[in-house]
């Protein structure tokens, strides 16, 4: 657990990759198997759920640091963060009771049971914990318990720093940690293993991702050389043709076969060794369109689907690329060929209905794609893909051959009405927003957004100097303010929504700038997004599923 712990403030205390990489290695290179396949669970994003509710572990945490329940309140609010409050609170000395356990014994014979066990049994746990590890630990381990564990590494880095360990390809690496594995001592040394190993049926490939694109397009060259496609509002997926059976992955790495009967027969008569790579979309048989996302939504986390939502709420899958033929990698094939081969495997299926090609936007100059792009919403699309004809299917996020050229979001001004402190680094910050808009010129302002992303540290600073000074109420963590400034916003969509007392919600919102030039006044009226429903067709009006 120390050296685990060591590890995290090597990664937290530099901005530098090269170091982030490098200290990985070394860990990597020297932990037991067993700790290293829970680290690599842990910096990959894979954290256990929260284990003991937040008002006990604050209690107790009180309790154990002897000091009264206000107090560590009011520390907590000046730190910001929790598992810090508490590190930082509890006493600590050379002691009999410190112990220096492997990682793996602590998070599977301390950590996990934390879940089954009673309140007084988890109290007397984490006393327990809490008395054998110096403060460093202590931090790491109550990141664990509270479910908010994160550092400042992608999955692309850990990638990296096994890739050197292993003295293999990084993509190799990237494979392997894609789907379900539990983190074993076994799978770390199979991870970082130089051989060949047999494959699991159910193993997908890590997904090409796009980069937004920020120029105009001709600069990309002659036009030619590109294929673009719609860019579709649903789930990324892989489908999955091995051994006579059907798997379907998310970009998430979520395993939802099950969750998606009505594809099943379709990928039934694909032949084996087959990878589909493509987007999950509700979708309108008798429009021949896709059907709002907020359908599919009412559809995900169901546990039971009967025969009325299926009904209601089919779904197809959109095929962008075919990343596996028969049994054979085609991935560093040219787009073009993996395009051809994937039109000619579909126009074979006996039943073309659910699963179907993503079609290709013809042009022959870039002015006519733009033209086409402003059509983007009427289609249900948030803008257009575009592939290099001659691009491999790379791993992650890559630079040059795929770009996501989205269309221009729509916007609203808002006025600043609630703060609330943010996490990690910004944990003494008020940086996480609520803002609203007039129901009327005059009247009252109505919730419509939270927004936490789009300033500059600098400006991030003034508005917490603002919120500090200008508290009117506090609800827990919250701060209510005085109504003064108005914000920019930029959101993907707008949709009726009554679980919301303005009435609607938008999608994806966050911060363009702020508005010194505007008056509290000024700011937008619930009519005015109300009119942006007629120009954001990707969602519907009679949804009532709040975005």
């Amino acid at each position: 657990m120390k050296r685990f712990a060591d590890l995290y403030s090597a990664i937290d205390e530099s901005t530098r990759t090269t170091v982030k990489v490098a200290a990985m290695a070394e860990y990597f290179r020297t932990a037991d198997p067993a700790d290293a396949a829970w680290a690599v669970s842990f910096l990959i994003g894979r954290k256990p759920r929260q284990l003991v509710p937040t008002k006990l572990l604050r209690a107790w945490a009180a309790e154990a640091a002897s000091i009264p329940e206000w107090l560590f309140e009011e520390s907590y609010h000046a730190v910001g963060d929790l598992a810090e409050t508490i590190a930082l609170l509890l006493p600590y000395g050379e002691s009999a009771q410190r112990v220096d356990r492997p990682l793996a014994d602590w998070v599977e014979n301390h950590l996990l049971p934390l879940g089954n066990m009673d309140e007084t049994d988890k109290r007397e746990s984490l006393y327990r914990s809490w008395a054998a590890m110096d403060p460093a630990e202590r931090f790491v381990w109550n990141k664990l318990i509270t479910g908010a564990f994160r550092v400042g590494v992608s999955q692309n880095l850990v990638t990296r720093a096994l890739a050197e360990v292993a003295g293999v390809d990084q993509a190799r690496i990237a494979h392997r940690l894609m789907g379900e594995w539990k983190p074993t001592a076994e799978f770390f040394r199979s991870l970082v293993s130089s051989e060949t190993l047999a494959s699991d049926p159910k193993q997908l490939y890590p997904f090409y991702l796009a980069y937004p694109l920020e120029t105009a397009p001709e600069q990309l060259g002659d036009p030619a050389e590109w294929l673009a496609e719609w860019k579709w509002d649903g789930i990324r997926a892989q489908l999955i043709r091995r051994r006579g059976e059907t798997h379907i992955w998310t970009r998430g790495e979520e395993l939802v076969s099950e969750r998606y009967p009505d594809l099943h027969e379709t990928a039934a008569a694909l032949p084996d060794g087959t990878v589909i790579d493509g987007e999950l979309l509700p979708w309108s048989f008798e429009d021949n369109a896709p059907l709002p996302f907020a359908q599919l939504q009412k559809r995900i986390g169901r546990k039971n689907l009967g025969k009325k939502i299926l009904a209601e709420v089919p779904v197809v899958l959109v095929a962008y690329d075919l990343l596996e033929n028969a049994g054979e990698d085609i991935r560093e094939r040219p787009f073009s060929q993996r395009r051809t081969l994937l039109t000619d495997l579909l126009e074979r299926l006996p039943w073309q209905d659910r699963l179907r090609i993503s079609p290709e936007v013809p042009f022959s100059t870039w002015g006519e794609l733009t033209h086409a792009r402003s059509g983007s919403r009427e289609k249900r699309c948030e803008g257009l893909m575009l592939k290099h004809r001659h691009s491999q299917y790379r791993v992650g996020r890559k630079r040059g051959d795929w770009w996501k050229w989205k269309v221009d979001p729509l916007t609203m001004d808002c006025v600043l009405t609630m703060a609330q402190r943010g996490s990690g680094r910004r944990a003494s910050l008020y940086t996480d927003y609520t803002f609203a808009v007039w129901d009327r010129p005059g009247g009252s302002l109505l919730t419509v957004a939270k927004a936490y992303s789009g300033l500059t540290d600098a400006e991030i600073s003034r508005i917490d100097a603002f919120v500090k000074r200008n508290t009117t109420d506090r609800f827990g963590p919250v701060r209510a303010v005085k109504p003064e400034i108005v914000m920019e916003l930029a959101f993907e969509a707008i949709q009726i929504s009554p679980r919301h007392k303005s009435g609607i919600a938008v999608r994806f919102p966050r911060i363009v700038r702020i508005r010194d030039d505007k008056r509290p006044e000024d700011a937008d009226t619930l009519d005015r997004l109300k009119g942006l429903l007629a120009v954001s067709p990707a969602l519907s009006a009679n949804d009532e599923t709040g975005i």
